[in-house]
């Protein structure tokens, strides 16, 4: 048996880690060097250090040892080898709900602590629900592109792939289904969050056949952009980044995705340089820089190391990106704000800085919970000119 084996190096791992990188990166680099661990074995020890920070803040003055038994046991619900051999009455009750099993702990435990920023939510997201969201692994989401649903489904069925189906174009899988092989990526689907995709219904598009000129403007990997195109195949699209290696793979995307009508280009939004004086638009997506804390169930290393005066900073440059976009909307054009935040600071504040400093008009705002859905939790709104 492995299982203190397994243990032990995950403790190390989680001793030694700072936060500085991705979780998923620095436990690459350890099982790229110490070649010892077979894929059970690296499985298993990634899946024992998540586990651990899915606890977040709660539990921080617990040795690092009882701090991951105690996740163990709360965020798995099928009988554990590791639980049976070293702490079998807590195996015996794996099965019980989130409440029977808080219960069970011996030591006091609040499922609020995971989370400890209750003051800081943007209005409407639940905290409890929100903080138990960290302890499961979200879905993986796929978003089908027009004209593939039969084939898809089709696809899906052939292979045995257990999926749920949300509606017509979305559905979720496990997060470890692995679909490479058995779908074209960016061509038959596109992997998106439940959120994310939720999104098109701020996007005030005319008719598919009327033209129109927008801007991705903080483009990353290209999910909205593909989103926007398959809304109005005559959209002039424009798209942005702050490095040349995000546009790269926007670009890798697109090519499978079949878009070639697109301008790109380099550029820090937050500087004053950035502005197209030239260029006006009918639509500017800004999918904001922020802190990301609506998709920290899938990466819960960033909730433990994060710290709460980090959110003014994320505000301030997106006040700067805003001051630099808002200038290139046409009279009439509208402005998508959109964070994977759940801070009101970066949220709702920033709405109101919208209204006061820019003079837009607000057409619509919404907190998108993923929380309950097993995805992760946006904020959108819609202005106009």
């Amino acid at each position: 048996m492995h299982y203190q084996s397994h243990f032990n190096t995950s403790v190390k791992l989680i001793e030694g880690f700072d936060g500085s990188i991705p979780l998923k990166h620095y436990l690459k680099k350890y099982f790229g060097i110490n070649k010892k661990f077979g894929s059970n074995d690296r499985k298993y020890i990634t899946e024992l250090c998540y586990s651990y920070f899915r606890l977040g803040h709660a539990c921080r003055i617990l040795p690092v040892e009882e701090k991951m038994m105690t996740a163990i046991f709360l965020c798995n619900y099928l009988s554990n080898g590791f639980l049976a051999h070293y702490k079998p009455e807590w195996n015996k009750t794996i099965h019980f709900s989130l409440k029977e099993k808080l219960a069970i702990i011996d030591y006091p435990f609040s499922i609020t602590d995971v989370f400890p920023w209750k003051d800081q939510l943007s209005a409407g997201i639940d905290h409890e629900k929100f903080c138990e969201s960290f302890l499961v692994q979200p879905d993986l989401f796929l978003r089908i592109r027009p004209g593939k649903e039969a084939s898809v489904i089709n696809k899906l069925a052939m292979n045995n792939i257990q999926y749920r189906r949300i509606d017509e174009t979305y559905i979720a899988l496990g997060n470890a289904t692995k679909i490479d092989g058995v779908l074209e990526i960016n061509k038959e689907v596109v992997i998106q969050d439940y959120s994310s995709q939720k999104t098109a219904a701020f996007f005030p598009l005319p008719a598919r056949h009327v033209p129109i000129a927008a801007w991705d403007c903080c483009a990353g990997s290209g999910g909205k952009s593909i989103l926007l195109v398959d809304l109005n195949k005559n959209v002039k699209l424009t798209v942005s980044d702050i490095r040349e290696s995000i546009l790269a793979n926007l670009k890798k995307r697109f090519v499978e995705a079949g878009i070639t009508k697109y301008q790109s280009f380099i550029t820090d939004l937050s500087t004053p340089k950035a502005t197209l004086k030239t260029q006006k638009f009918d639509l500017i997506i800004a999918d904001v820089p922020c802190s990301g804390s609506g998709t920290w169930s899938r990466t819960p290393e960033a909730l433990y190391f994060f710290k709460k005066n980090e959110i003014e900073r994320f505000k301030e440059r997106q006040n700067k990106i805003l001051t630099n976009i808002i200038p290139c909307l046409k009279n009439g054009g509208h402005l998508v704000y959109l964070t994977c935040s759940v801070f009101k600071k970066e949220n709702e504040e920033v709405t109101d800085l919208i209204q006061s400093k820019f003079h837009l008009e607000l057409v619509r705002s919404e907190v998108l919970r993923g929380y309950d859905k097993k995805g992760d939790t946006m904020y959108a709104a819609s202005f106009t000119v």
